[in-house]
């Protein structure tokens, strides 16, 4: 999934960064990382702050603008990690199908709901990016999030982030956007 303000190809010195807030101090963000780490984030002047909450599959129209991230089935289909509906104003952000690192060999891709939601074959959704289509299924336990409203009040100890963040020439990481869960939805990303 790419964020508005957020580059489609992300170089090198970019990382994402998931886990817990561990500490805020001004503009100062710690971060307990999935992998038990801690990584400290300098929040960029200006920075944003985004919320997730959870939605459903009913809430997945044709027209809408999904991010899936997904892995390789055994049999060749492509099955969902994660879906997040974002909202009209990012159609388009970060189109296409590309390595995601939410597991060892996932992808995301960012589309446009060509065919809504189908229970032919199991929960399959098909989408269009870039000339080419993609159909993945999701199953009835994979988390669906949209983006919802939150504040820096919301950056709390304990609270689930994720976070692009930019690795500079010291080695320090920066971030100009912050992900938060709403009442208790982990930003699957």
């Amino acid at each position: 999934m790419v964020m508005a303000g957020v580059s489609a190809g992300l170089a090198a010195d970019n990382v994402r960064v998931r886990g817990t807030v561990a500490s805020i101090d001004g503009s100062a963000l710690t971060v307990k990382t999935r992998e038990g780490e801690t990584a400290a984030i300098r929040l960029a002047d200006g920075w944003k702050i985004t919320g997730v909450k959870g939605a459903s599959i009913g809430d997945i129209k044709t027209g809408d603008f999904l991010g899936i991230a997904s892995l390789p089935k055994a049999d060749g289909s492509t099955g969902a990690l994660e879906v997040v509906i974002f909202p009209a104003a990012m159609k388009g952000a970060g189109e296409g199908s590309r390595p995601w690192d939410l597991q060892p060999n996932s992808s995301m891709t960012n589309g446009t709901v060509e065919e809504a939601v189908s229970e032919v074959d199991g929960r399959t959704v098909t989408l269009s990016y870039s000339g080419q289509q993609r159909k993945i299924s999701i199953p009835a336990n994979v988390p669906i999030v949209t983006f919802a409203p939150a504040t820096q009040a919301d950056l709390k100890p304990g609270v689930a982030v994720f976070a692009f963040a930019e690795r500079g020439a010291d080695g320090g990481l920066t971030a100009n956007r912050v992900v938060v869960g709403n009442n208790g939805v982990v930003p699957p990303m």
